[in-house]
């Protein structure tokens, strides 16, 4: 049948997740970091996922679909065997992290701090600065360094540092991070993200940076699970 029904488009959507937060019929799921319309017979064409867009990458389009099917939703619901997350990502999941004692002594000698500039936050930050010369560049997001221990001696150490949270930041990064990577000698591109799904909105936004620069820098792609592991 023809009716109403949303579209999403990947190009502008940064990966929050709020529009999945918003489909009480649970039609949206976020996939590799994208808003995705997995079930079409779950879309009631109301829309209320439009207003909770960002970047306004949902709009209403009318073509061939499936009529929507109300008892299949509420089966689905039904079949769910935990209630769901109060924003729709997996991120915010509260779970304790056990770690083994440490019974390090008082006296250890504290970790120095490998910040190299500030600010830090990718809203903050100049365009251009003397430190971007000749730069190994590290975009993170902002939790990564709470989850992950060795975050200063790892990542920031000999790296320009920018962060940010895709999910709590207004806007896209694309168009800051386009012009840091066109308008500078940036040597390579180091990110960091969180395994939950709202997370790949800053890895695919510095994607489509350094394809908007024109430029071919060595990148590279860095996963911390929530209870601290690396996946590369």
């Amino acid at each position: 049948m023809i009716r109403k029904i949303i579209k999403i488009d990947e190009e502008k959507c940064n990966g929050c997740g709020a529009c999945a937060a918003a489909c009480h019929e649970g039609a949206i799921e976020m996939i590799d970091g994208k808003a995705r319309l997995t079930r079409e017979d779950y879309c009631d064409g109301l829309g209320d996922c439009l207003p909770a867009c960002p970047t306004n990458a949902i709009t209403f389009e009318e073509r061939e679909a499936p009529a929507y099917d109300e008892a299949a939703v509420l089966k689905a619901k039904e079949k769910k065997s935990s209630a769901p997350l109060p924003c729709g990502c997996p991120g915010t999941q509260s779970k304790a992290i056990k770690r083994d004692t440490c019974e390090c002594s008082s006296t250890s000698a504290p970790v120095s701090s490998q910040l190299r500039q500030w600010p830090v936050q990718i809203k903050l930050v100049p365009v251009n600065a003397p430190y971007f010369d000749g730069a190994n560049l590290l975009v993170a997001a902002d939790c990564t360094a709470y989850a992950y221990g060795n975050f200063h001696n790892e990542f920031i150490r000999g790296r320009i540092t920018l962060i940010g949270c895709p999910k709590l930041d207004e806007g896209d990064y694309t168009e800051k991070l386009t012009a840091i990577i066109r308008g500078n000698d940036i040597k390579s591109v180091t990110v960091v993200r969180m395994e939950v799904p709202c997370c790949g909105g800053i890895e695919n936004a510095v994607k489509r940076a350094l394809m908007s620069s024109g430029k071919f820098i060595p990148w590279r792609v860095v996963t911390v699970t929530t209870d601290g592991r690396l996946v590369e």
